[in-house]
């Protein structure tokens, strides 16, 4: 039987487990740093809202991943956003939107629930809190291990799998126990792809907001904000008579105030979203949150030679960073071949 260790349980690492998992006789270990699983695809739950505050949809635009949402995810539950996408300029003047068609899913319990439930559907075995510090790469026995913060060591592992974003990824092939050529050149490579960092503020309202959208865009990147969208539009996630808010700042804003306080940050997101909205009412939510995404957007894939050399070493590395799109969807499918080529090895 073939040991396979995968750090980092995001939806590219779940999608390579169900493949794997449907296809062979592998024991395959998740190795996540955090309390949850999906990465950025992120859902929490405050009284009887549920908010999607990283990924807000799941877009419909691989068939592959459509296959995946009706065969093996399931319809129950499912929240399917019919309402437009509207954009706004860079004095925040809004008009109407996108002529894109594409379905736009989440879950009534939130986008987690792509992770958790191909996790659920797998006989992996998924660590969470527990981070990853060191890889080692075994010459005499072409194994990996990996050593984690706490010096517990895992593995050994006839094959590895790194799911975290590309910064994070080159910080584990620069320091790690592996003398060959491949961990030089993906190191670079990983190091090469440019992310952006978001601020989130998810902002929360006792009445109804009235409009004709399911979210704002500014697509052109000239505004302090990036996006805003309401999350009574996906079924199941808020209740008659309130509203939620999830507004996601541009870039250059996040990077200049990722390290401000988060009320001060989440007020100061409220107000710009309230002359967006021409709504007064918006600048005083009567709850926040918050979430800083350090490594959120990739705006450039990673290269080719270095990601298939790595494989001739049983490495593997999988995420939108690797896809070379910062969506979702983009994400899954890059784990759905990549766990096509571990089965046909194992």
């Amino acid at each position: 039987m073939a040991h396979i260790g995968i750090v980092g349980a995001g939806p590219a690492a779940a999608a390579l487990a169900h493949v794997v998992d449907g296809e062979t006789d592998a024991d395959v270990t998740v190795l996540e740093k955090s309390g949850g699983v999906c990465g950025r695809a992120a859902t929490r739950r405050r009284d009887d809202v549920t908010y999607d505050y990283g990924a807000n949809y799941l877009r419909d635009d691989d068939a592959r991943v459509n296959d995946l949402v009706a065969d093996v995810l399931g319809t129950d539950g499912l929240a399917d956003v019919t309402d437009p996408v509207y954009t706004f300029d860079a004095d925040g003047d809004v008009s109407p939107g996108r002529d894109d068609d594409r379905r736009k899913w989440s879950y009534a319990a939130g986008l987690t629930q792509i992770a958790k439930r191909l996790f659920a559907g797998t006989d992996a075995t998924v660590h969470r809190h527990t981070r990853a510090e060191t890889l080692d790469r075994n010459a005499e026995t072409e194994t990996w291990s990996v050593v984690d913060t706490d010096g517990e060591r895992w593995g050994p592992f006839d094959a590895l799998v790194c799911d975290p974003p590309a910064p994070q990824t080159a910080a584990l092939l620069r320091d790690a126990a592996w003398d060959a050529e491949a961990r030089e050149t993906l190191h670079a490579a990983a190091a090469a792809v440019p992310f952006d960092s978001i601020y989130t503020a998810v902002l929360h309202y006792p009445f109804e907001i009235e409009a004709p959208y399911y979210a704002l865009v500014n697509p052109e990147k000239d505004h302090a904000v990036g996006w805003i969208a309401r999350e009574a539009c996906k079924p199941g996630h808020v209740p008659d008579g309130e509203s939620v808010l999830v507004v996601q700042a541009n870039a250059d804003w996040s990077a200049a105030h990722f390290e401000d306080s988060p009320d001060e940050n989440a007020a100061a997101l409220a107000r710009i979203a309230a002359d967006i909205l021409d709504d007064d009412r918006l600048a005083d939510p009567d709850w926040t949150d918050t979430q800083g995404w350090r490594y959120a957007l990739p705006r450039d894939g990673v290269a080719d030679a270095p990601v298939a050399a790595a494989r001739e070493h049983d490495l593997h590395v999988v995420g939108d960073w690797v896809a070379g799109a910062p969506r979702l969807h983009a994400a899954l499918r890059c784990g759905l071949d990549a766990g096509d080529r571990l089965a046909a090895r194992y």
